[in-house]
């Protein structure tokens, strides 16, 4: 039967979009601060007159309290992220500037897409070496985001997954394999499809023999009334096949007491005498019934007699 592969299609994940420092202040920038006012920090109320702040829904605080209180901490090193650095993160996670790296290379993450694998970020590059499948043709990686073929378990590039014998892409298009081979319909026809001996047509699925000739199971029909023959008992007549039906009433020999055909299939018994034939079962005496099997019996013209019944001819 005619396979299909299916197609899918990977995607790494983006880069987090990086989180900008957050603004510290000095006191003296804030416009409308009079210097006899005060004004502190709103978690320990220090004064942040000539100190950094940080704004957070419009309540000032100071560096540390900000950071104690609201800054996020570094899935890498485990430290806070203070509002000098930049915070990078990715579903819910952040990171340092320089704690986003590769698990396994180290190399930066930073504005480069990457892959996730069990809470762990890799680059596409040993994503791809540790995870990712291998091409059945070429034997090499299947990079993550593009195209490739699957079948039973394997795998290939879009580009890769041919037809054995013409060489073009065989897609989601229907093909069969053999010998660890693919091939399209049209080349498999081709080069291993027997041939019907009726309609001349390739042979894809099913088929029948017979006298060591390859047939269509709708091409394999009665000569006479076109019935199908597979799975059918039939007979032959100089090379044609018949069913039994149509065979019986063209060519068997009729019964002289029931005048129904003498198929002679299947091991059938029957008698013949001076050109008659009768069914075992029709070969009875014409008055008494009594069955001449194996027995003697006279003739009257078309009848046939029991010795008893024929005594007084």
């Amino acid at each position: 039967m005619p396979e299909e592969a299916s197609e899918r299609t990977g995607s790494p994940a983006r880069p987090p979009r990086p989180g900008a420092p957050r603004r510290c202040r000095a006191a003296f920038e804030k416009p409308g601060v009079n210097m006899t006012e005060r004004f502190d920090c709103h978690h320990c109320n220090e004064s942040l007159f000539g100190k950094k702040y940080i704004l957070r829904e419009e309540n000032p605080h100071c560096v540390a309290c900000f950071e104690a209180l609201y800054a996020n901490t570094c899935e890498e090193c485990g430290k806070p992220i203070g509002c000098d650095c930049k915070d990078l993160s990715y579903k819910d996670r952040h990171w340092h500037e320089a704690c986003f790296h590769c698990f396994q290379c180290k190399s930066s993450l930073v504005d480069k897409p990457f892959a996730a694998k069990e809470d762990q970020l890799l680059c596409t590059d040993c994503y791809s070496n540790e995870y990712s499948s291998k091409c059945q043709e070429c034997k090499k990686t299947i990079m993550p985001g593009t195209r490739k073929m699957e079948y039973k378990g394997s795998s290939w590039h879009e580009t890769c997954f041919i037809c054995h014998r013409c060489q073009q892409p065989i897609g989601t298009k229907s093909f069969i394999p053999k010998d660890n081979q693919n091939f399209c319909v049209p080349c498999y026809e081709k080069q291993y499809a027997l041939q019907c001996v009726q309609c001349k047509k390739p042979i894809t699925t099913g088929g029948v023999t017979y006298r060591d000739q390859p047939w269509h199971k709708e091409c394999f029909v009665c000569t006479a009334c076109k019935k199908q023959l597979s799975g059918q008992r039939f007979t032959a007549r100089d090379e044609f096949a018949y069913c039994l039906t149509c065979f019986c009433d063209l060519y068997a020999k009729k019964c002289a007491g029931c005048t129904n055909p003498i198929s002679g299939l299947g091991g059938t018994k029957y008698i013949s005498f001076e050109e008659r034939q009768w069914h075992n079962d029709c070969f009875n005496c014409k008055k008494c019934s009594l069955s001449l099997v194996g027995r003697g019996f006279l003739t009257e013209r078309d009848d046939i007699l029991c010795p008893d019944c024929g005594k007084d001819i």
